[in-house]
């Protein structure tokens, strides 16, 4: 039997990346923030002064950057030519520049393997030893993950989403400008404001972490409820 797959999209400023943590530790699963390989892409392009107007170029160094990612919900970490870039690629910098990377779709698609690889692993063995994964992205519910056993959009107001990362300690114009826009430039390749058919969305506008961990659980619990009836059906 393969573990759990649950993935959970929608865009930033949700609380997905949260609420997707405490769901992988209270589930003993692994977390994947798919955002993070596009971030490590695009900080390793400009430590290597790759133009990043140049597709090919960047979809070269995307394919060739050796990257290894850590699943530990309670301390998720990028090592990128063994050096812990974890929080690097949270930075300013890298945040306003990432759609160069997340908007090239050659790029995208050979990131986009890479991240159907790390599930499929989780689902057998890995991080946790074939329990499952915890998958958080702007197209993971769709493009990437659209056979996952629950599929969540997070949805939360737009000004909403911009004072709970302004509330993280950065400067709010700065936060708009990488929250907004980068929304708008990245909805012009992956669709992450509506549900798909299948998807469950869970508004978060006024729910607490707590509250959106537990709408998280209980669908997960629906799953696997609907699951073994499903099983004693066929042995029965």
């Amino acid at each position: 039997m393969t573990g759990i797959s649950i993935a959970i999209d929608g865009p930033a400023g949700t609380g997905k990346s949260t609420v997707a943590k405490e769901v992988a530790r209270r589930l003993k699963l692994a977390y994947f923030d798919t955002g993070a390989t596009y971030r490590v892409a695009t900080l390793w392009c400009m430590r290597e002064g790759v133009d990043l107007a140049v597709e090919d170029d960047v979809t070269a160094m995307v394919e060739t950057m050796n990257v290894a990612l850590v699943l530990d919900p309670s301390n998720p970490r990028v090592l990128l030519e063994d050096e812990d870039v974890s929080s690097l690629i949270r930075t300013d910098s890298v945040a306003l520049t990432v759609s160069k990377v997340a908007t090239n779709l050659e790029a995208r698609a050979a990131l986009g393997r890479w991240q159907r690889e790390v599930i499929a692993n989780e689902l057998e063995g890995g991080y946790s030893d074939g329990r499952g994964i915890v998958s958080e992205g702007r197209d993971i519910t769709t493009i990437i993950a659209p056979d996952a056993d629950v599929r969540i959009l997070m949805t939360a107001d737009e000004e909403i989403r911009v004072a709970r990362r302004a509330g993280e300690g950065a400067d709010l114009a700065t936060v708009r400008e990488a929250v907004l826009g980068r929304d708008k430039k990245d909805s012009t390749v992956v669709s992450f404001h509506t549900a798909a058919d299948g998807v469950h969305t869970l508004d978060t506008s006024d729910l607490t972490i707590e509250e959106a961990v537990q709408a998280v659980l209980d669908l997960v619990a629906e799953v696997r409820a609907a699951e073994e009836q499903g099983d004693d059906a066929v042995t029965g």
